[in-house]
């Protein structure tokens, strides 16, 4: 009798377990994700330090064709827009521990992001690109005469994965902007970053005036991640095609000197 009734103790004590864990864990789970941003009062946005998607001005409030075109979808959504930057390598991270609703940073659709991630639709053209001191462009204009170079790259970049791709030699960084300066420090002979980042960071003009693009070593296109499973990706979907529709996405790229590499949103 003794052994039955703490056999029967046992039994129900992990039923009740199961019921505590359900009732705390499954509600919030089962809330959409517009639901939960609606809730929460903003879209917490993650983002690096990336010229011309997201960056400073000089008051300090980030800017960017990627920082507006949140700021806006966020208004859209009735809640305010807060930006986060984060470890690019530790993106996906982020997403799942909800310390982040978005990754819109100038993300490059790869299958891995495609897998972890519920992605947009791709919204603009791009490549990666070496870098190097513009006296030597000339040299490096394919990726096997790369070979000989060090390369400064973005940790869990498009970039990266290039130089992977190419087994080059080189050195992790923090972000696109840290490897433009192993560069310009003579710390690494090239870097690995964006075509429209090198566009708008490079050249005489610029910070980086001694510094030019060589070997294109790649096409891809950029989108916006989500958790996955989200609403919010076809929900950006619509907006997309409403702002390329009254022309308010082309003036936003246009402004930032994006605009030839702006995807059509049908």
């Amino acid at each position: 009798m003794k052994k039955f009734l703490s056999m029967l103790l046992v039994a129900v004590m992990a039923l009740s377990t199961m019921v505590m864990m359900t009732g705390c864990g499954g509600g919030s789970e089962d809330v959409a994700d517009s639901e939960y941003v609606a809730e929460q009062g903003k879209l917490v946005v993650g983002i690096t330090d990336f010229a011309p998607m997201d960056y400073k001005d000089d008051d300090g409030n980030w800017i960017g064709f990627d920082a507006d075109m949140a700021k806006a979808f966020a208004e859209s959504l009735g809640v305010e827009c807060e930006f986060v930057e984060i470890d690019w390598d530790q993106k996906e991270l982020e997403l799942e521990n909800k310390s982040i609703d978005v990754v819109w940073n100038g993300m490059t659709l790869t299958d891995a992001v495609m897998e972890a991630m519920e992605t947009s639709n791709a919204y603009c053209d791009n490549g990666q690109v070496v870098v190097v001191s513009a006296d030597k462009a000339d040299k490096y204009q394919d990726a096997e005469a790369c070979k000989e170079l060090v390369f400064a790259v973005e940790a869990g970049s498009a970039g990266a994965q290039v130089a992977a791709d190419n087994e080059f030699q080189v050195t992790e960084v923090q972000t696109q902007a840290n490897a433009l300066m192993e560069v310009k420090a003579g710390t690494a002979d090239a870097c690995i970053i964006d075509l429209l980042m090198a566009d708008a960071m490079i050249g005489e003009g610029t910070s980086y005036p001694d510094l030019a693009t060589a070997a294109k070593l790649s096409s891809e296109q950029y989108g916006v991640g989500f958790r996955k499973g989200s609403d919010l990706a076809e929900k950006l979907n619509a907006f997309f095609v409403d702002a390329y529709a009254d022309g308010s996405m082309q003036t936003c790229a246009d402004q930032y000197k994006i605009g030839a590499s702006l995807i059509e949103q049908k």
